[in-house]
């Protein structure tokens, strides 16, 4: 009896031990969570990308000292969201799974609905909305099983304006509004505000809109808004302004927004093309061409930049900060012993050495070329596809959307024939898209018979042989104005 009682004294004993040595979950939050996420909030804010991504290089060492996986999983699902925001999606999926590995089975309620916020904004990014909802909803029921802290406070609106944006592109308006309402109540700042009169906006209730908006604006002045919002709030008012025909205050809002990303030299945080864009309506109704044409050239010149320059930065940063995640995750001792055989190696062989290394860097070019040009045609194939479906919508800006795909056939065709209508050059564009005649009469709402006639006149003004096929001359456009030269 004494040897039973002995042994569930130990059993009690060690029980109390192991316990004791178990961490919480939540262990890490203030000393490590609440500064990461607090400066790469105000770095994401600015659009300092490039700074993001080296202070989550640091934070990934400070988390490998001291062991905390989770923390390593919020390094990599910051830079994720960043690779996110700009489009390079493959990217950024290999960098939230990474993050999955250690926030998807996390204890820690809060980390949980991070990841998952994130996979759903991913996924908004790809247009993929249901996918997006699903992720939000995992995101919900893991933030409300998580205790009450100022972290869970912040993100909980965030979550819920999230999901105000998915079901609007779903055209759920009903839970679209619910959600934003939901946000608001949450947290009654600018940014939700403006989200609000954007949901108005996109459904052209330009009086509820204008509500929030003028509110979005009164409370940006009153309250600490970080810049992204700002522009967020001036945009969203020159928005409203452009549509409700109040166009010089609609030119003074959005001279804001490029006022201060000239100031905060927020290249990338706020989509400034938009903003040309914008301005390039407003000058155009306000009848000044030269100014519209300016602003349209702008735009055009900005979204360029963005698909060919942006991931220049955000890559290569990337590319150091996933270099240093693999020295600091256990390969130091390995790194010594290469570092050993390869000076040993250099003092032999030198020559051998030099030669590799100069195929290395001959193979590494050919290798980042061929990366930036499968990129390349990855964006401009979206592009296509998103001009043909605006033609086969017969959408008012198709014209405009196809100059930024082909930026040289209208200019091309203005050569030949400086006396080309809008409407004739967006009949061009439908036959270097390859609509056929049929095609055509049903997306633009006229009869085939039309669609001839409209060839025909084409044919004329192009100085086109009776016995040369249309199509073939539109594609061939660039060899044919120059054979003319």
């Amino acid at each position: 009896m004494k040897n039973w009682i002995i042994r569930i004294i130990r059993m009690i004993i060690l029980f109390i031990i192991i316990s004791c040595s178990q961490t919480s979950p939540y262990e890490h939050t203030e000393d490590f969570d609440v500064p990461l996420l607090k400066k790469n909030h105000i770095l994401n804010s600015s659009g300092d990308f490039e700074a993001l991504v080296k202070l989550n290089g640091e934070y990934f060492k400070q988390a490998d000292k001291i062991g905390y996986k989770e923390g390593k999983g919020l390094c990599f699902l910051n830079v994720g969201n960043v690779n996110s925001t700009e489009g390079n999606y493959k990217r950024a999926q290999a960098l939230l799974n990474k993050a999955g590995e250690s926030l998807k089975q996390s204890e820690n309620g809060f980390h949980r609905a991070k990841f998952y916020d994130s996979y759903a904004d991913y996924y908004s990014h790809l247009k993929q909305y249901d996918k997006a909802i699903i992720y939000s909803d995992s995101a919900l029921c893991s933030l409300k099983k998580a205790p009450d802290s100022k972290l869970k406070k912040e993100l909980l609106p965030r979550i819920y304006t999230n999901r105000g944006t998915y079901f609007a592109w779903k055209g759920e308006f009903g839970t679209s509004l619910k959600s934003f309402r939901k946000g608001r109540d949450l947290e009654n700042s600018a940014y939700s505000n403006c989200m609000l009169a954007q949901y108005y906006l996109y459904t052209q209730k330009l009086d509820s809109a204008g509500v929030y908006a003028l509110r979005a604006g009164e409370m940006m002045n009153r309250q600490k808004t970080t810049d992204i919002e700002k522009q967020w709030v001036y945009y969203t008012l020159g928005y409203y302004y452009n549509q409700v025909n109040q166009y010089d205050e609609a030119e003074k809002m959005l001279n804001k927004v490029l006022e201060m990303s000239e100031k905060t030299k927020s290249i990338y945080s706020f989509h400034i093309r938009e903003v040309y864009n914008a301005l390039a309506d407003v000058y155009k109704k306000k009848n000044d061409k030269e100014k519209a044409y300016f602003y349209l050239q702008k735009y055009l010149e900005e979204d360029n930049r963005l698909n060919e320059a942006r991931f220049a930065a955000i890559n290569k940063t990337t590319d150091d900060f996933i270099l240093e995640s693999k020295k600091e995750s256990g390969q130091r001792e390995n790194e010594l012993w290469i570092i050993g055989i390869l000076s040993a190696i250099i003092l032999t062989v030198t020559g051998i050495l030099i030669w590799k290394s100069i195929r290395h860097l001959e193979s590494k070019k050919k290798s980042l070329k061929t990366e930036t040009d499968t990129l390349k045609n990855q964006v401009h194939k979206k592009k296509l596809q998103e001009v043909i479906e605006m033609a086969k919508n017969n959408d008012s800006l198709f014209l405009m959307k196809f100059k930024e795909l082909y930026p040289e056939f209208i200019s091309r065709l203005l050569t030949i024939n400086p006396d080309f209508e809008n409407s004739e050059l967006a009949f061009c564009a439908l036959l270097k898209l390859h609509f056929s005649s049929k095609e055509i009469a049903d997306y633009t709402f006229v009869q085939h018979k039309s669609i001839q006639q409209k060839k025909y006149r084409l044919r004329k003004k192009l100085n086109l042989e009776g016995d040369q096929d249309i199509y073939e001359f539109l594609d061939n456009l660039e060899k044919f104005t120059d054979e003319q030269n």
